[in-house]
């Protein structure tokens, strides 16, 4: 039965370092290696397993665009979606809409642009028709914006203030206030910090794990309670990591991992949990282990063929490395031939 081998690998590089060197030709009858190891057909794979935090992703700050009293707020943890406020200044809602094109503009009849079609995308999904979806402002478009402002209980203008809404891509979570009700605050100043509603494991790694990332690249990850579920490599980025007291500053990996469909868990709050990347993977290959390897005079590996009290040395061509154990390529062994171990 073919065996499955896992867990940290290394680089040729690393793992040959040191091997002994290969003598020539036969030996004599009763020379045979101390120890022995049969080359098995298997699975190779490169996996690491690696530590990270249960969370909802990177935390975007949202900031008050004009001056005024904060009469309302949203309480840490709550989900808003398209149209609804995510806070009040001056007892007026600041909007959340969908988008990717931030507000930065006084939106009329007669502009053209993106953010025109941002808009009427927005009020077409909240019910609000009457209008062509494209990039012009039109009368229509105003009647449309007229009845929003007068559900939002705003005054019916037909046109929108761009520091009444608050772009993002899709429905947000509060995850921390950074004001309180009452606070009179100026445009810039920090009001709450939001995140994506969906969970995901984040994972700092070392520069040196670069291997192990590959956007969309399937991962394992095992939960507090043991249980295991798929997820996928949703992102990754270079990030500087300022060193403590006399050390340099460093780069490392922020990776964030997102759960297969369904398989996020929706009980837990902060936790840990490891994510297992795997990096390469090399099925239904001949396998032995890295010490059976021998350094050739000549250049390049050979292994020990041990046949009944005889030996002979082959050379052979190596492919991965992963937990102790080397891929042999190339012919001169087959399934089940016996090497060599060095001492």
């Amino acid at each position: 039965m073919a065996a499955v081998v896992t867990a940290g690998a290394a680089t040729a590089a690393v793992l040959v370092a040191g091997l002994p060197e290969a003598e020539g030709g036969s030996t004599d009858p009763g020379a045979t290696p101390p120890a022995t190891a049969t080359v098995a057909r298997g699975t190779l794979i490169d996996s690491e397993d690696k530590s990270g935090d249960l969370g909802y992703g990177d935390t975007t700050a949202i900031s008050a665009r004009s001056n005024g009293t904060l009469t309302r707020l949203p309480g840490a943890g709550a989900t808003l979606t398209r149209g609804k406020a995510l806070y009040r200044l001056d007892n007026k809602p600041v909007v959340l809409l969908y988008g990717s094109l931030p507000a930065y503009r006084e939106l009329r009849s007669g502009l053209e642009g993106a953010d025109v079609k941002q808009l009427e995308q927005n009020l077409w999904a909240l019910g609000y028709r009457g209008f062509t979806v494209d990039k012009e402002y039109t009368s229509s478009t105003a009647e449309a914006v007229e009845e929003w402002q007068d559900d939002l209980g705003l005054t019916e203008t037909g046109r929108v203030d761009p520091a009444q809404l608050v772009i993002a891509p899709g429905p947000v979570r509060v995850d921390s206030l950074a004001a309180a009700k009452g606070d009179v605050v100026q445009p810039g100043a920090a009001v709450l910090n939001v995140t994506g509603t969906t969970r995901v494991a984040a994972v700092r790694l070392e520069v040196d794990d670069q291997r192990l990332v590959k956007v969309g690249a399937p991962v394992r990850i095992t939960l507090p309670d043991g249980s295991e579920v798929g997820g996928r490599i949703a992102s990754s980025e270079s990030v500087v990591v300022p060193g403590e007291g006399q050390e340099p500053d460093s780069t490392a990996l922020d990776v964030t991992v997102a759960f297969d469909k369904g398989k996020a868990p929706k009980s837990l709050g902060a936790a840990s949990v490891t994510v297992a990347f795997t990096a390469a993977q090399a099925k239904d290959v001949l396998t032995v282990p890295v010490g059976a390897l021998l350094a050739l005079a000549e250049g390049g590996y050979g292994v020990e063929v041990v046949e009944g009290s005889t030996s002979r040395i082959v050379a052979v061509e190596t492919g991965m490395f992963a937990d102790g154990k080397v891929e042999l390529q190339g012919g001169g062994v087959a399934e089940g031939t016996v090497v060599g171990v060095p001492s």
